[in-house]
């Protein structure tokens, strides 16, 4: 230990840590990529903990570091005699008690049915009124998932395909279904006042335009037959038709405002006066 009252006793700088926490990063990310990063990653992590290791036995490694004079240091910190004035639950005017009720995740999954089924109906009108038959926008919506459609030709898609009807079926249930789940979450955070426009037109639109960016990777038949004005219209309908049943459901009470006593239902007995 340092005689100089003016000194502190520090543990040393070492760089050992920092060499071995990045072998162990190269060796998951070779689990990824190639076993030669992890086979590099363990080297370096080795070395790293081997170096690390010296620095703290049989001895940890120290430096002596003067002080800071007087005049340099900074000045104390004034307190002030100003208290912070807590809110409490209840009080009307702040986030604290919002939202105390949100609409039950149930209610996403029969708004996102809803709409799906009126997206499906809007879809087979399409199909039947420009080609003649409910096939031809399934088939399409199924291309992503069976390979003999994505090859198929016109001739192909307008005949009736079994798995292309399983697929269809499920693929547009989940979508319906996840989208419906993604609604009772987004539709709290919307402006409530024009709450069908944000989340019956503006929502559908948007989504459509990640879709079309998405659709030429995840199914390109589709992208090149889609009718963009149908479709937009299709979406519209989804959104307003599941955003109309979200809204109207009967909301549930939340718990996050609570006391964490009462969100783990701790009881205590009661005294009596």
């Amino acid at each position: 230990m340092s005689e100089d009252p003016n000194k502190i006793e520090l543990p040393a700088p070492t760089c050992w840590p920092i060499v071995a926490a990045f072998g162990l990063c190269l060796v998951f990310a070779g689990l990824v990529t190639s076993l030669v990063v992890s086979a590099i990653g363990f080297l370096t992590g080795l070395i790293g903990a081997i170096g690390w290791f010296r620095d703290v036995f049989p001895h940890p490694k120290h430096e002596y570091v003067e002080f800071v004079p007087e005049s340099e240091r900074v000045s104390e910190i004034k307190r002030s005699d100003r208290r912070v004035e807590h809110l409490h639950f209840g009080e009307g005017g702040h986030r604290l008690h919002l939202p105390v009720a949100v609409h039950p995740y149930f209610s996403g999954v029969k708004g996102g049915l809803a709409g799906g089924f009126v997206m499906a109906v809007l879809a087979c009108a399409w199909g039947l009124f420009k080609y003649h038959t409910v096939w031809y926008p399934i088939n399409l919506l199924a291309a992503a998932g069976v390979p003999s459609l994505a090859v198929a030709g016109d001739q192909a898609l307008l005949q009736f395909s079994a798995l292309g009807l399983l697929v269809g079926a499920v693929t547009h249930l989940t979508m319906s279904v996840l989208i419906g789940l993604l609604y009772v979450v987004l539709l709290p955070m919307l402006p409530a006042r024009f709450e069908w426009f944000w989340g019956g037109i503006m929502t559908p639109i948007i989504w459509t335009a990640l879709v079309a960016v998405s659709m030429p990777l995840v199914n390109p038949l589709l992208a090149r037959h889609v009718d963009w004005p149908w479709f937009v219209f299709c979406q519209i309908a989804f959104g307003m038709v599941g955003g109309y049943v979200v809204f109207k459901s009967e909301k549930v009470e939340t718990i996050q405002s609570l006391p964490l006593a009462a969100k783990l239902g701790v009881e205590a007995q009661r005294k009596e006066p």
